[in-house]
């Protein structure tokens, strides 16, 4: 089996940073993770460490709001911004 993964980081010393994240956010969850191999993890708890992991990655900020309709004088317009913001 030859390995054909293109899950790399781009910047090398990041992968102990990518380890703490990862143990960070099974804590949350109250994922048991240790050190090495966890492949006795089913697929729900690992679903679960990485669903924090990119939920924290990429939060969804909304804002809403109302204010004066511009075509109608007395009655306001209900506005909703999303904006994503990735790091």
């Amino acid at each position: 089996m030859s390995k054909n993964s293109s899950n790399k980081l781009v910047v090398p010393n990041a992968r102990e940073a990518m380890n703490k994240f990862k143990m960070e956010a099974a804590n949350e969850v109250g994922v048991n993770l240790k050190q090495g191999y966890n492949g006795d993890l089913s697929s729900r708890e690992a679903g679960s460490v990485g669903g924090q992991m990119v939920k924290k990655m990429i939060p969804v900020r909304t804002a809403r709001y109302a204010r004066a309709d511009r075509n109608a004088m007395g009655h306001e317009v209900d506005i909703k911004y999303i904006a994503g913001i990735t790091v």
